[in-house]
């Protein structure tokens, strides 16, 4: 069954369409959910809002509009939420200090995501770890970006903000994680 069949069933209020859904989409929003809040317990429960939230708004859906996109502003609109009661320090900052590999690195996908694919074990674990310490709105547009190969304008619509803000985060957001590669692992080359 096809992705609009399964959203026209959901509108319907079919249940076991929000179910092909959640399987469809389980691993990559989680995923994202995890990049974005660093904690598995508390992406677990943004992700199982997610998903109550969705089967509450769906026939609001507009079928015109990008599914994935829908579902991925859902998401971020529950964890941005939640990052601003438990966190209430500016989204836009760093996270100090260099955590260990995160979760999600390690989390299974139908597809390897694109980082993943190029570097090998090691280096993609360096690369988690200088990606944790990018702050949240950089660390959101490199995710659904390169793990979850949204297109710009994709990116633009989940996080709601203007093209030209995420070109410019993803800018930052690559050039901070280059820096922090070629500071802590010389000689390496990082591209």
């Amino acid at each position: 069954m096809g992705l609009e069949s399964e959203v026209a069933q959901l509108q319907r209020g079919d249940l076991d369409a929000l179910a092909a859904l959640l399987a469809r989409y389980q691993n990559r929003l989680y995923r994202y959910l995890l990049r974005l809040v660093r904690e598995p317990a508390e992406a677990e429960d943004l992700f199982q809002q997610t998903w109550v939230r969705v089967a509450e708004k769906i026939r609001q859906y507009d079928s015109k509009r990008n599914f994935e996109a829908w579902l991925f502003t859902v998401a971020r609109n529950i964890a941005i939420d939640h990052l601003r009661r438990i966190r209430p320090e500016s989204l836009d900052e760093p996270i100090p200090g260099m955590p260990g590999e995160s979760p999600a690195t390690r989390l299974p996908s139908g597809e390897r995501p694109v980082l993943d694919g190029i570097m090998d074990r090691e280096r993609s674990g360096r690369l988690a770890q200088a990606l944790e310490l990018l702050p949240v709105s950089q660390r959101e547009v490199l995710t659904l970006r390169f793990e979850e190969e949204m297109k710009l304008e994709e990116i633009a619509d989940v996080i709601d903000a203007p093209l030209s803000t995420v070109k410019t985060r993803l800018r930052r957001a690559l050039d901070r994680l280059r820096n922090t590669l070629e500071t802590n692992y010389p000689g390496e080359v990082w591209q």
